[in-house]
């Protein structure tokens, strides 16, 4: 009885942990305008009395703050002063004068990504002189299959982890991606792999394009992509070559610097 009591407990704060993490992955997808807590549960699995407790606890502890005004929750400031430790953070220092350069340069949107388990993360956005109209902020995750950074990556990776990553994401692009198909996924993988770069629709916003390259450390392991983003206008074929060539150069000056500097390899194993 006593044992069976210890699993339960067990369960039960496995089950708190699962929520807080979901509540806040909401709020970081959703950190520009902040949720209502109606907007929470209608995005989120948790029940109302569940939600509400434990939003008022983080907001206690620094970790969710809340707009009096509005009601809506944000990200709290104790999510920075953790998030400053960070390894990815360090790679993010090491990257940013070669994420400015190329949003100084050709004018363009430009996103740094990393991987985390299934999905890539934007840590780094940096605007040109012809900024798009938003896509995504620094901090906000999707899958590791949409986007021409997270993309990048997944072309990187070898054929058994690329395969479970989008057996694993498959399900949730098809209905949150417009119907984003294997077929599709599995045709950008090869043009990328041949070409060395990802060039594709930006799915959440028709008429705007995206180009990435993988950032690799020097053991040849992918940690990290840059991307930039620009109106369908921008992309001509000429201006599209231009732009390769340039991250190239950026690419491989960036790894560069990151084969002399200690910088921690997350090996993932989602």
């Amino acid at each position: 009885m006593k044992e069976s009591r210890k699993v339960q407990a067990r369960s039960g704060h496995v089950n708190v942990v699962s929520r807080v993490s979901e509540l806040l992955r909401l709020l970081a997808d959703n950190n520009r305008v902040g949720l209502r807590l109606v907007d929470i549960l209608r995005l989120s699995t948790i029940g109302r009395s569940t939600a509400h407790r434990l939003l008022q606890s983080m907001v206690a502890e620094g970790l969710v703050s809340q707009d009096h005004e509005t009601k809506r929750y944000f990200l709290g400031l104790a999510i920075y002063e953790m998030g400053v430790a960070v390894p990815a953070l360090k790679l993010r220092d090491i990257c940013l004068p070669f994420v400015t350069s190329l949003a100084h340069q050709t004018g363009d949107t430009v996103f740094l990504t990393v991987r985390s388990g299934f999905n890539g993360i934007c840590i780094d956005r940096k605007e040109g002189g012809a900024p798009i109209a938003y896509v995504q902020d620094a901090g906000r995750s999707r899958p590791l299959v949409v986007g021409a950074g997270g993309l990048s990556i997944l072309c990187a990776l070898p054929d058994d982890e690329v395969q479970r990553i989008c057996q694993e994401n498959l399900p949730r692009v098809k209905s949150a991606y417009f119907g984003y198909t294997e077929k599709e996924i599995a045709a950008r993988i090869k043009a990328g792999r041949e070409t060395g770069y990802v060039f594709a629709n930006v799915l959440e916003r028709p008429g705007i394009r995206a180009l990435g390259m993988c950032v690799r450390n020097k053991s040849g392991y992918p940690v990290a992509a840059l991307s930039l983003s620009a109106f369908v206008e921008r992309w001509t074929d000429a201006r599209k070559q231009w732009v390769v060539e340039l991250l190239r150069e950026i690419v491989r000056e960036l790894e560069d610097v990151l084969s002399r500097e200690t910088v921690p390899t997350i090996r993932v194993t989602s």
